[in-house]
């Protein structure tokens, strides 16, 4: 099961013909992209991805030599090449994904954040208003909202955002040049912030894979701090869905919470004791490490507007961790193999990583 049935929910918007999902083999997008290629032919996908070391083609592989996917590997900071393929390809809809999102490497390397969150958002706002894209949804990031206590009410769309760690502050400083796009050109932007994603074919840097990838490597599960921060989960798929309700229905200038609702809020140790339960291993196994510079403790959000959209949660945590596991079981190592070493560690770097891509390639699978 992974929540898609490739069967229509909504009609095909008559003046949406050529897409461009940037960080197209990452987690997300991914999913979305095999969605979009599979379910709306009229549409060309075109998925743009440096192919950063969270990036997989294997991700896409099962639409690779669909007549309306095609790939193109550049690096969404570079104006002149987002330019030629926005122009060259008659882009008229861009989902923007890509972005650097482990918190952690953003404590230490702030500025590579700065580089591909912001900037790189702003080459795609200006290539958007250049060539006169009719849409432009930005993904974005609950964290922007700041720590949300449980004494505190969930967080709507218009709440004054109160980032607190780099990532989340480049998020949002992302979404002000998208908010002043849409108000100093009159750009149709859409900004979506979700709770965390979880799901198949996430690289294991992120809390659920990690720990998931850690028990089938007999390695220990690393605890930042006393591992009471609790986080709300969401599943892919629903995910998927939401990005196609806002695609289809979703209203230029607006703002949208992806959210999957009070029972979906783990603590990060709670998280690991199921976890161990799943696979029949004892506490002994977790370990408690240094917390990272600051952790928000929890994040809540309202999705009461995406609601009145037509969409809602329907993949219960229990299912979709089943799900993720299972996965994981059969595909982790074929997908990175000992490329992960580095994200099962207590404090993870940048160490390991594939350097950036600054060639240009189009084409498929290798």
């Amino acid at each position: 099961m992974n929540g898609f049935t490739n069967q229509r929910i909504h009609a095909a918007d008559s003046s949406t013909h050529n897409v461009l999902v940037t960080g197209g083999a990452g987690f997300i997008a991914s999913h979305v992209v095999n969605y979009l290629v599979m379910t709306y032919p009229e549409y060309n996908i075109i998925v743009f991805d440096k192919l950063d070391y969270v990036s997989s083609l294997h991700s896409l592989a099962s639409v690779s030599t669909m007549p309306n996917y095609s790939f193109i590997r550049g690096d969404i900071t570079s104006f002149d090449l987002v330019s030629y393929v926005v122009a060259e390809r008659g882009v008229d809809t861009i989902l923007h994904f890509a972005a650097s999102t482990h918190v952690d490497n953003s404590f230490g390397d702030s500025l590579e954040f700065t580089h591909s969150n912001v900037m790189g958002t702003h080459v795609l706002l200006e290539a958007a208003r250049e060539f006169g894209v009719k849409k432009f949804i930005h993904i974005s990031t609950d964290e922007v909202y700041g720590e949300v206590r449980a004494d505190m009410p969930n967080r709507e769309e218009e709440t004054i955002l109160a980032p607190s760690n780099p990532y989340s502050a480049t998020k949002a400083a992302a979404e002000s040049l998208v908010k002043a796009y849409q108000k100093s050109f009159k750009l149709p932007a859409i900004i979506t912030r979700s709770n965390n994603v979880y799901g198949p074919s996430q690289y294991p840097e992120k809390i659920i894979p990690k720990f998931i990838c850690s028990l089938l490597c007999g390695k220990k599960l690393y605890l930042h701090g006393d591992g009471s921060n609790s986080r709300h989960y969401i599943y892919i798929s629903d995910v998927v869905d939401a990005i196609d309700v806002i695609l289809h229905r979703g209203q230029a200038g607006a703002t949208y919470n992806l959210g999957a609702g009070p029972e979906s809020e783990l603590t990060n140790k709670n998280l690991a004791m199921m976890l161990l339960r799943k696979f029949n291993q004892q506490d002994h196994v977790i370990e408690h490490v240094a917390d990272r510079a600051f952790n928000d403790q929890r994040y809540a959000i309202d999705s009461t507007r995406l609601g009145a959209l037509g969409w809602n949660v329907k993949v219960g945590f229990d299912t979709g961790i089943d799900e993720t596991i299972r996965w994981y079981q059969a595909n982790w190592k074929k997908w990175w193999g000992p490329d992960i070493e580095n994200a099962l560690q207590p404090h993870s770097s940048k160490a390991g990583r594939r350097p950036m891509a600054t060639a240009v390639s189009i084409g498929g699978l290798d």
